[in-house]
């Protein structure tokens, strides 16, 4: 047992049972023992690939789309450039270099990346070294102003809560501990539960549903300051426009591994309900756009930028940069498990790759 999964054990004894929120919670941001506290999880050699690791072409289209929203808004100054969850800051990286030759736009923004993790703030230092970057613990600490934001698989990382319909109620996902001790999962007596209540006309019983609290006030704080400011936020991540089933998940080193074995030392996710994220965004006054990623970028020009770099390409880089092609817009890979949602000022069009 690792130490982190002896903590939580004796947690439970003490305490009872956690939701699936709590047990996310003290596996991901424990200060000692959590997942993200204590590693770089991100490339060949961590856990998992996401897609500005794939491609520099994801981070140059996002940037340029940011950038061309930018001028289509008026030219804002001072404005807020943002990323949550930026993990090394590869993203953030190839958005400020694609975007340099934007006249304006540099000299206009303010970079600042939504960070918890200590560890991770000093890897994308490093790779951020030549912009000044301001760090924030969180979306509420936003600036109030017109915000340019780009959250890349961070809201599938936030803590969820899980529940299968059982009659009229909903039987909550729990963990507790075995007969030998060893976490587990359960199932709490169903209860009505008013968040839940839509779903009783297209969930039938014993259908699994996944809601995530969490996300709620930070997609407020973010389309909060659009609808007020003017601005952007793309969202992308793996998920659909209705959550439906158990998607709660854990990858280790590329693998996927049972999400109780090893806390504090795989990944934990499950897929985003853009619904619901739309709905806090429309709460807050902006309004919103939804694809999917593979569309989106298709509709920025990745096949023609695709094209171009590979002029100066052969034998296996040509291979892999094809394969990174394939990997991002795929219907069979990224392209449409991965959804993107924009949220813009009420009253404005959509942005570049959005219906």
């Amino acid at each position: 047992m690792t130490a982190l999964a002896a903590i939580l054990a004796r947690r439970i004894r003490e305490t009872g049972p956690m939701t699936l929120a709590e047990y996310m919670t003290e596996c991901l941001l424990h200060p000692r023992h959590g997942y993200y506290a204590t590693r770089d999880p991100f490339g060949t050699g961590g856990d998992f690939i996401t897609a500005p690791e794939i491609s520099q072409m994801f981070g140059e289209l996002l940037g340029l789309a940011l950038a061309q929203y930018w001028l289509d808004l008026g030219t804002p100054a001072p404005f807020t450039l943002a990323e949550t969850g930026p993990g090394r800051g590869t993203l953030m990286a190839d958005v400020l270099r694609a975007t340099r030759g934007v006249p304006g736009f540099h000299a206009a923004a303010r970079v600042a990346l939504v960070e918890a993790s200590a560890h991770l703030r000093g890897v994308q230092a490093q790779v951020l070294a030549d912009y000044p970057v301001e760090w924030l613990p969180d979306a509420a600490a936003l600036p109030e102003g017109p915000l340019f934001l780009l959250a890349n698989e961070f809201f599938d990382a936030l803590p969820i809560r899980q529940f299968t319909r059982r009659g009229g109620g909903w039987s909550e996902t729990m963990v507790g501990l075995s007969e030998t001790g060893a976490l587990g999962f359960g199932h709490a007596p169903p209860l009505p539960l008013a968040a839940l209540e839509p779903r009783l006309t297209d969930l039938a019983e014993g259908d699994t549903v996944e809601i995530c609290p969490a996300a709620v006030p930070v997609m407020q704080s973010i389309a909060g300051r659009v609808a007020r400011h003017g601005g952007l936020a793309l969202i992308v991540d793996y998920g659909d426009w209705h959550s439906r089933g158990d998607t709660f998940q854990a990858l280790r080193a590329h693998r996927y591994i049972h999400p109780l074995s090893d806390p504090g030392a795989a990944d934990l996710t499950a897929h985003v309900d853009f619904a619901a994220l739309a709905r806090a965004a429309g709460a807050a006054g902006a309004a919103c756009a939804y694809t999917t990623q593979g569309d989106l970028l298709n509709r920025l020009g990745l096949p023609q930028r695709a094209a171009k770099l590979a002029e100066r390409l052969t034998g296996g880089p040509l291979e892999a940069h094809l394969a990174a092609v394939r990997r991002l817009t795929a219907a069979q890979e990224m392209g449409t498990l991965f959804k993107a949602l924009a949220v813009h000022p009420p009253g404005a069009p959509p942005p570049p790759g959005f219906p």
